[in-house]
């Protein structure tokens, strides 16, 4: 069986960072993983290609090669996926989806000409559909009935199907699920509460044959709480230091994690030991009465702020989400958030307006409240107005997200956030191995001078905060400057924002005027 595996492409986005990638002469800042992870799933004596649409598209050649064509995609890739399952069954392929928009809307998949749907996790149902496909079925839909895989049995993911050189950072996994039951949140609906790990040994495996790749940058540990299973991730930490002390320190690692990490200094500082350089945190909002509403309790518990404060000074800088748009949310919500990021400086802040996700808590109590916006299905872009009713106007809640957009990317401030940021961030506990510059690097660091430091009204603080950096925490000097970098895609992507909600918000005021006349004549005809 000759398989093509395809992933779709992104739409522009916060974490696009095009005009970032664009410096350093690559194609897409992760790789698809999923999909890597069906290869090392699915039979080893079919034949596998892969292409990722974000970093170049099908040649006719694959094309035709193709037996069979595999898509995985999340929600804010849906456009793409419907394309490219049309054009494969254009071109009478047959079609098999999965991945987490698959499994939250199977029928969008369906409608859109797909032949077998693979949902829930791939452990359970890849066995099914490769079952379905040896007894010459053309069809079929394959659930996991509420089952949850024991990952200890994931193999290594096909890693060497990617086209390395197209990314900026490589992704693994080493959990699935969460503790915690966050009314907006999809990963609990998709992977449950309670959070599966694999074993030391086996991310180790992973570590390595990406290690004998060729591969020495970054890695994305991309579980949605990394630290779910406190214990196993620190029997995971403590194998992973002297396998990176051994290779000199090939990987630098992000991850996400849930804020009650700034409570365990130890787990902090073997993170740092283990070269983990940034994580990132639902924060969501400043408001303890929207976080308390979501059931987002551990935001709750401790100072938020401290909290920031205690994972930047032991070396992890942050990144954190905000979220805009909560039942009983009061004015002013927008300008909360913009202060809070101010005041803990927080350099990279996602913000979005709340959507309700297929199947969460959020999505059922609205949709029983008779709330959900029709024809307006969920989205998790930054550009994407809200797909339901909130508690206050609509219009109101969209202003104060352009607003504080705008703000928080604002070149100077969001350059004032980074240089103080990264005076607090505690430095490396060792130095990796001297890589050597490349041209790629060199012509980065100078278009960023260039851009920043020439050209922009910020030239002079960005000269001022480069020397300051260099003399007061210089062991992060790369990292700052990296940092800086990601400005030159915020600075282009607050603009796509208010062009993109403000377009959205002119077409809704405009329906319900039209709903508000259609109502008024209908009222005025049944009083005549």
């Amino acid at each position: 069986m000759r398989v093509l595996l395809l992933y779709p492409q992104f739409p522009k986005s916060f974490w696009s960072f095009e005009k970032a990638l664009e410096l350093v002469n690559k194609k897409a800042m992760l790789p698809p993983l999923g999909l890597v992870t069906v290869a090392a799933i699915l039979p080893q004596e079919w034949e596998y290609r892969l292409v990722d649409h974000n970093v170049r598209p099908v040649t006719e050649e694959e094309w035709d090669w193709a037996e069979i064509v595999i898509l995985s995609a999340m929600i804010v890739q849906k456009d793409d996926f419907t394309v490219q399952i049309q054009e494969a069954k254009r071109r009478g392929k047959r079609v098999a989806v999965g991945g987490p928009y698959a499994t939250a809307l199977p029928q969008e998949a369906k409608a859109a000409g797909a032949d077998y749907l693979i949902l829930d996790e791939g452990e359970i149902t890849l066995p099914l559909f490769v079952e379905a496909v040896q007894k010459g079925e053309t069809s079929g839909v394959f659930r996991s009935d509420g089952n949850r895989p024991d990952v200890t049995t994931t193999p290594v993911p096909r890693f060497e199907l990617l086209e390395l050189n197209a990314y900026d950072s490589m992704s693994i996994q080493f959990s699935r699920g969460c503790p915690f039951q966050c009314e907006f949140c999809d990963i609990i609906v998709l992977y449950g509460r309670k959070p599966r790990t694999k074993t030391p040994a086996q991310l180790l495996a992973e570590l390595e044959k990406l290690y004998e790749l060729g591969w020495d940058s970054s890695i994305f540990m991309v579980d949605d709480n990394f630290i779910g299973n406190k214990r196993n991730v620190k029997l995971l930490l403590q194998e992973l230091k002297p396998w990176m002390q051994e290779r000199g320190y090939p990987f630098r690692f992000n991850t996400e994690a849930s804020v009650d990490l700034a409570k365990d200094q130890e787990l902090m500082d073997m993170m740092v030991d283990c070269n983990f350089n940034a994580v990132f945190l639902g924060i969501e909002t400043p408001d303890e009465d929207s976080l308390t509403l979501t059931q987002k309790f551990q935001n709750t518990r401790d100072s938020l702020s401290e909290s920031v404060e205690a994972i930047i000074r032991s070396g992890l800088r942050v990144m954190a989400g905000f979220i805009i748009g909560f039942d009983g949310e009061k004015a002013g919500a927008g300008d909360r958030i913009v202060r809070f990021v101010e005041q803990t400086a927080i350099p990279t802040a996602l913000f979005s307006m709340l959507q309700a996700l297929p199947d969460t808590a959020l999505w059922h109590r609205l949709q029983k409240e008779g709330r959900l916006r029709d024809g307006n299905a969920a989205n998790i872009n930054q550009t994407t107005l809200m797909n339901f009713i909130p508690t206050r106007p609509l219009e109101e809640i969209a202003q104060e997200y352009v607003e504080a957009f705008w703000k928080l990317y604002d070149p100077e401030l969001y350059l004032d956030r980074t240089y103080r940021h990264f005076l607090k961030l505690g430095a490396p506990r060792h130095k990796a191995v001297q890589r050597p510059i490349t041209w790629e690097n060199l012509r980065a660091l100078l278009t960023v001078c260039w851009r920043q430091g020439v050209k922009r009204s910020t030239r002079w603080k960005f000269w001022i905060y480069m020397f300051s950096i260099l003399k007061r925490n210089p062991a992060v000097w790369d990292h700052y400057l990296s940092v800086c970098a990601h400005s030159e895609h915020f600075l282009e992507y607050r603009d796509i924002v208010r062009q993109e909600i403000q377009s959205q918000l002119a077409d809704y005021l405009t329906q319900e005027d039209r709903l508000r006349l259609v109502t008024d004549n209908s009222s005025a005809a049944l009083a005549s």
